[in-house]
């Protein structure tokens, strides 16, 4: 549980969207619809600022790069190429680092794509969370069904990019029916890697101001873990390995930047409201651009408190329990693996932890997995 290594990973935040997802709470710019990206001047300025803070990094070449967002693929390839050039020169980019960039349908042609491809980028993950027009009007995606399946032809005739792709249950007025519609036609598509998240209701969100959790059009709690249960059923029937929570890969393409957030691992963060983990320390930075326009130009004071070795224990089951292989509780003092196999025995005889021959805690598939709050709850409860 050493977490005073350099990072190897790094993350890096574009805020800009077109409009903002009625389910959405991350820290977001809009351009709006009729915006060129190319001739933005706050896309310009947020380019300078964010590299500018990488400048005042330091440490070894990076594994693993993330773009998220925001829509990262408005930003211009140009500029991408700027902030990639600015991490090579100040931490280093490994020879085969994972370089992965978040893409919503409608906002990239053939020629971006190709030109990703030349820059380094080989991982491409393709926000489309619906394959029904209805849900993503009502969900208040800026593009459409063609968008859509114009999109992923233009992956797939770059055919180097290991392909992900996202999907969202629990939207309102979302049937069984449809969920199952768009499991088969993601699994049509056969991406690498699909993410299946459930949605969740933040206050500060267009949903979170609608709708009240567990009523309608919202589908109800059993609706929603029938969902994950299908989506558990269908995806390993079609050869997906289910690694994570949310996430299935097929084998040899799990997101290898997404487990360093799982194995507690430290990562580097650049960008409005993105959230570090370096020496010891978690820091978040400011979420509008003018206070982190201000916070750069200040130097990048990072004021926050070392992660506790109490918190670190609670951190690595949080994280660690979400991929089904589990954690080895050999990395925690034997006294609090006394803690934890007495917390989890009620759940044991229930079915929905394992302890493994070879000494690991994991939760069963899908049960465990789907009711992991109650576990996490009753962990922390005891170890706090």
């Amino acid at each position: 549980m050493m977490k005073s290594e350099y990072p190897q990973s790094a993350y890096l935040h574009i805020p800009f969207c077109r409009r903002r997802c009625y389910y959405c709470d991350f820290p977001i710019s809009v351009l709006g619809v009729k915006t060129q990206p190319e001739t933005s001047g706050m896309i310009r300025d947020y380019v300078k600022a964010i590299c500018q803070e990488i400048s005042y990094s330091s440490g070894k070449p990076v594994n693993t790069v993330f773009f998220g967002g925001g829509t990262p693929s408005l930003l211009p390839v140009k500029d991408l190429e700027t902030i990639l050039i600015a991490i090579d020169n100040t931490l280093g980019i490994a020879k085969n680092a994972e370089i992965s960039l978040e893409v919503d349908p409608g906002t990239f042609n053939l020629s971006q794509l190709q030109s990703y491809q030349g820059l380094g980028v080989n991982r491409l993950s393709l926000g489309v969370q619906a394959f029904q027009e209805q849900l993503l009007q009502s969900c208040g995606r800026s593009h459409n069904l063609e968008d859509v399946w114009q999109a992923i032809a233009l992956i797939q005739q770059v055919d180097s990019f290991n392909f992900s792709l996202d999907l969202i249950s629990g939207l309102p007025n979302q049937s069984l029916v449809d969920w199952e519609e768009s499991l088969t036609k993601a699994i049509a598509v056969a991406p690498n890697h699909l993410s299946c998240y459930d949605l969740v209701l933040e206050p500060v969100t267009a949903f979170g101001r609608i709708y009240q959790p567990g009523e309608q059009p919202l589908p109800t709690d059993i609706a929603t873990a029938d969902m994950y249960r299908l989506a558990q059923q269908l995806l390993t029937d079609a050869g997906y390995e289910h690694y994570e929570i949310s996430n299935y890969a097929q084998p040899g393409y799990q997101c290898r930047h997404n487990r360093v957030y799982w194995e507690n691992r430290p990562y580097y963060a650049f960008g409005m409201g993105a959230a570090s983990y370096t020496t010891g320390t978690r820091f978040t930075r400011p979420r509008t651009r003018v206070e982190y326009y201000n916070w750069v130009q200040a130097g990048c004071p990072i004021s926050s408190d070392p992660v506790s070795p109490e918190d670190i224990v609670l951190e690595t089951l949080m994280l660690g329990l979400r991929l089904t292989e589990g954690i080895y509780l050999s990395q925690f003092p034997q006294s609090t693996q006394a803690v934890i196999i007495q917390a989890v025995s009620p759940y044991l005889a229930q079915d929905w932890v394992e302890l493994t021959l070879d000494g690991r805690l994991r939760l069963k598939d899908p049960e465990g997995l789907l009711f992991s709050n109650t576990v996490l709850a009753t962990l922390f409860d005891k170890l706090s």
